[in-house]
């Protein structure tokens, strides 16, 4: 979805109720995992960083939650991660399917550790 905006709560808000309630589910699992990280808007979508370094990015469409984990984390996971659609350096989690939250978790674990270095 095109949206214009300026933080992660408008940016949700701009969404049906569906996807909604999936963007909050990812949003409370990534700071839960993460509480340290910084939250904004980049490249259109709600972003997280630490140690000034991305984290994660996440985005809402019509039929899936995009979900960028780059540099490293889609490679780290790519058995897990092989059975949903990719594109570079994303990966879809269909909306007619449940979110796999504890592969999530784990992919910001990763990622959480990869940014500590």
């Amino acid at each position: 979805m095109d949206t214009k905006a300026t933080t992660v709560e408008d940016y949700i808000l701009s969404f049906p109720t569906e996807v909604q309630e999936r963007l909050q589910l990812l949003r409370q699992l990534i700071k839960e995992n993460t509480p340290e990280a910084m939250e904004s808007i980049s490249y259109g979508m709600p972003a997280y960083k630490l140690n000034n370094k991305p984290l994660v990015y996440f985005a809402g469409y019509s039929k899936h939650i995009g979900l960028y984990a780059t540099p490293t984390g889609h490679k780290q996971f790519k058995d897990e991660l092989s059975v949903y659609k990719q594109g570079k350096g994303s990966v879809q989690f269909p909306l007619n399917q449940p979110l796999p939250m504890d592969l999530i978790a784990r992919i910001v674990q990763f990622r959480v550790q990869e940014n500590r270095k």
